[in-house]
């Protein structure tokens, strides 16, 4: 930490891996594969759904935009984290760092409320077979991708400009990228209204809309226990599971991140959660969606 008020500075140091420096190399390599492989299994999960016309269904329209998503969502940070391997610590400007910080969000909160339409759409076709297609409809379909972008311009706009309007005591962020956690830390004073501030938008951004994933799972295994044959259930459940695992993933690593109070994180934990659902779940996500579902393979091997 660096004494007295430094609000006019022009640029961080991102510490990053730097206690582990002897495996900076190995990292590079894995973290690289990881990236390519991503880009690779997203990529071609979008393409197949947009080739193949009978994937042209509102699920099937929410795994592009989740596909499209990942993407994005990782090509904000891993450029940063490759740079800080290479070179040690890395020097970054006020104004990258304020992007990365709003990107990162943005795509991070649009993914949340992206995972919560995939869901209603799981619980519609379920609980309400018969309406399913006039209910989600195209432009039911894109108002809530629109709404998903929406939320997640809202919460990155309030963090990113709360966050750098605040005096600043210190230009060293021990992480590889602008992470909103870590940068408590250079924030002059008391951080706690800062911390409350973090605490409630991500009640907004992660539990709001995981409050609606677990109201459909509700009703739909609901549904799903009352029909008559054991063939339909299991059927139903197929349905559903990949979006769950891939729920379970994103927001059991999130949840952890941002819904517990600052004095009981660790540097070395918080970096290994962030990688946990920024760089491994985006690769998951296509090779779950891929693996566990009949029409995405029939239609990969056609």
């Amino acid at each position: 930490m660096i004494p007295g008020n430094l609000s006019g500075l022009s640029e961080f140091r991102l510490l990053g891996f730097s206690e582990i420096s002897h495996l900076h190399p190995l990292l590079f390599v894995v973290l690289l594969s990881l990236y390519i492989l991503t880009l690779i299994a997203n990529t071609v999960i979008a393409f197949v759904i947009n080739s193949d016309n009978t994937l042209h269904t509102p699920m099937y329209f929410f795994l592009t935009q989740l596909s499209c998503l990942d993407i994005c969502y990782l090509t904000v940070i891993i450029p940063t984290i490759l740079e800080n391997l290479m070179v040690g610590t890395v020097s970054i400007s006020k104004t990258r760092c304020a992007m990365q910080m709003f990107f990162f969000l943005f795509f991070g909160v649009a993914e949340c409320f992206l995972l919560a339409a995939m869901s209603l759409d799981r619980y519609f076709a379920i609980c309400y077979p018969l309406h399913y297609t006039n209910i989600m409809s195209s432009r039911i379909c894109r108002s809530l991708v629109a709404g998903s972008y929406i939320c997640g311009t809202a919460v990155g706009l309030i963090h990113t400009l709360i966050t750098f309007g605040s005096p600043l005591c210190g230009s060293a962020i021990d992480h590889f990228f602008c992470e909103i956690q870590p940068f408590l830390d250079l924030l002059c004073g008391s951080t706690v209204p800062s911390e409350i501030q973090v605490i409630v938008v991500a009640v907004f951004a992660i539990l709001s809309p995981f409050l609606l994933i677990i109201y459909s799972y509700v009703r739909i295994i609901s549904t799903i226990l009352q029909m008559a044959s054991a063939e339909s259930q299991q059927k139903a459940f197929s349905t559903c599971s990949s979006h769950l695992l891939v729920v379970t993933l994103f927001y059991g690593t999130a949840s952890s991140m941002y819904l517990r109070p600052k004095y009981s994180y660790c540097a070395a934990v918080d970096k290994f959660l962030s990688l946990s659902y920024s760089v491994v779940t985006p690769l998951l996500n296509p090779i779950i969606y891929s693996l566990r579902n009949k029409e995405v393979k029939r239609a990969l091997k056609k």
